[in-house]
């Protein structure tokens, strides 16, 4: 009955979904538009977090200046999600004119040799839009993800990202798969700028400005798969046109000493914000422990 339940509940949803997004973009960004104005000036949803993060990040900045990047996130954060859901029925042809890729041959380098890449990223811009990318390569793209606990729910987000051919990999069982795989290199997406539940004072580094442990996970999957690691720089060219670079770390993970591909990552994340502070997710509670 649950399991009928939860297929139900997730046809049901997906449906309604895919229904909103045959709407022209148009009326999506003015849905986004009316969001904006319920998230920051009615409900103030996570508007202290937010205000918080952008104040102590940038700490030469004056009132105005934080005001401003604070008022652009929320902006940019509603219309991400009217992307996100145009995405779902977009034609290729369509994201591909808005989804700039750079500097792929990065990765057919890496993986042509024989190694696994993991692509390491931030919270940056509208990162959904990398769903789209196994459309622009042809190697076998994971994004490593934390499964939702409503069932239904899980089933949506995997439907949703992996339209274009992204297969979706549990934190959980990553480790295993990287080394049971080698033989058939693949790409790996890890969102790695979280805040860890466990603190390693091996895996402190600074971050805007403050204190920050980081995941050591990643790190240590590279470095034990001898894998390839590399950034994916996300810019937004203008409004729903992204630009992702595919900026290298190393190209034997094995090689490098502990923290150095973590304190690389953090620098090319920390260049990442700085060139766009407004399209950080601000609202996380990155600092919270």
């Amino acid at each position: 009955m649950k399991q009928a339940l939860q297929t139900l509940t997730y046809r049901g949803v997906y449906a309604i979904t895919y229904v909103i997004s045959l709407l022209p973009m148009s009326f999506l960004y003015s849905i986004a538009s009316f969001a904006f104005l319920l998230a920051y000036h009615i409900i103030g949803y996570r508007k202290a977090v937010v205000f918080q993060n952008v104040a102590r990040s940038f700490p030469k900045k004056r009132y105005g200046e934080v005001h401003a990047i604070v008022r652009k996130f929320y902006a940019c954060f509603v219309a991400y999600f009217a992307e996100i859901i145009k995405s779902v029925s977009a034609p290729a042809e369509v994201l591909n004119r808005k989804i700039l890729f750079e500097n792929l041959e990065l990765v057919d380098q890496y993986i042509n040799s024989g190694r696994n890449v993991i692509a390491c990223l931030g919270h940056c811009g509208n990162w959904e839009m990398l769903n789209f990318m196994p459309y622009k390569i042809h190697h076998e793209i994971y994004a490593v993800y934390k499964p939702l606990t409503s069932g239904s729910m899980n089933r949506l987000m995997i439907k949703l990202r992996s339209r274009f051919g992204m297969k979706l990999l549990a934190d959980s069982a990553v480790m295993r798969h990287v080394l049971s795989n080698s033989s058939s290199p693949a790409v790996y997406l890890f969102l790695a700028d979280q805040c860890p539940r466990i603190k390693d004072e091996k895996y402190r580094f600074t971050l805007l400005n403050q204190e920050t442990y980081w995941f050591s996970g990643m790190e240590k999957l590279a470095r034990k798969g001898q894998t390839a690691v590399i950034y994916l720089h996300i810019t937004q060219l203008s409004k729903g046109n992204y630009k992702i670079v595919c900026l290298p770390i190393c190209s034997n993970a094995e090689s490098t000493t502990d923290g150095q591909i973590t304190k690389k990552y953090i620098d090319l994340l920390t260049e990442n914000i700085m060139e766009e502070p407004y399209g950080w997710l601000w609202t996380h509670k990155r600092w919270k422990r």
